[in-house]
């Protein structure tokens, strides 16, 4: 059992870590990294919008939520009443 954890560790190690200190040194194209940036946006839409049609009774109500935050983004408010806005807001929507 231990050598088995101590082997992932070092093939999380090797795969996760060394690439680090490979990247740096590279320079890369200004479109590649445009297009690398945008990679956690597309990840985070990709965990939170199934997470909108289903975490209510009716789908409507999260995708009106999520409108509503889009909204709230927009106009620069804080993260966190974003957050506290829109769970407000399809709470009062489902009453």
């Amino acid at each position: 059992m231990t050598v088995l954890i101590m082997f992932l560790f070092l093939v999380t190690i090797i795969t996760r870590i060394l690439p680090a200190f490979f990247v740096t040194k590279l320079n890369l194209p200004e479109w590649l990294v445009t297009y690398l940036n945008y990679i956690p946006y597309a990840a985070l839409g990709v965990l939170i919008f199934p997470g909108i049609l289903t975490a209510v009774e009716r789908p409507i109500y999260g995708i009106l939520g999520a409108l509503f935050a889009t909204v709230l983004a927009f106009l620069r408010i804080p993260l966190f009443f974003i957050v506290l806005g829109s769970i407000l807001f399809v709470y009062l929507i489902m009453l």
